[in-house]
């Protein structure tokens, strides 16, 4: 794990309001995953800046335990033209912590990294968490996921 400040970035792709604590998202978020791919949503997302997939946890009503959007998309240039049916979202700059994590994504390895996070002191500043699919997570049998925590200083 490691600290570091990023900086604001704009992301367009689909969204789903869910929550953990009725486990919802347990179903909600595969959903969304299945939707992403199955409507080709890659090819109608404008000005993609990165091959990279994101998957973002924001407005929280509170903590994880609280209704909250996830969106997953790609970085793009700007939040100009933002398609029908697709969302844009600038994710806030500020300090973030990353942890990767290593193993079979169809075993769970990121929903088990955030079991942890869920159990951790980490403090948290809920303003928006995601996770990077990038070419280090092309086989899901042996992928590293970067996930980025918005926490307070």
């Amino acid at each position: 794990m490691k600290n570091q400040i990023i900086h604001s970035f704009p992301v367009i792709g689909i969204t789903v309001r869910t929550s953990n604590a009725d486990g919802s998202a347990a179903k909600d978020i595969p959903e969304l995953w299945d939707r992403f791919w199955s409507a080709n949503i890659a090819a109608q997302i404008p000005g993609v800046i990165s091959n990279d997939v994101y998957s973002i946890y924001t407005a929280y009503d509170g903590d994880y335990t609280q209704p909250y959007t996830t969106l997953i998309g790609y970085r793009v240039e700007n939040l100009d033209h933002i398609p029908e049916g697709l969302s844009g979202l600038l994710i806030e700059g500020g300090s973030y912590q990353q942890r990767s994590v290593k193993g079979n994504l169809l075993k769970g390895v990121v929903f088990d990294a955030w079991v942890d996070i869920w159990n951790s002191d980490i403090p948290r500043a809920y303003t928006s968490d995601f996770e990077v699919y990038g070419e280090k997570a092309q086989n899901p049998e042996d992928a590293v996921v970067d996930i980025y925590l918005s926490v307070k200083l």
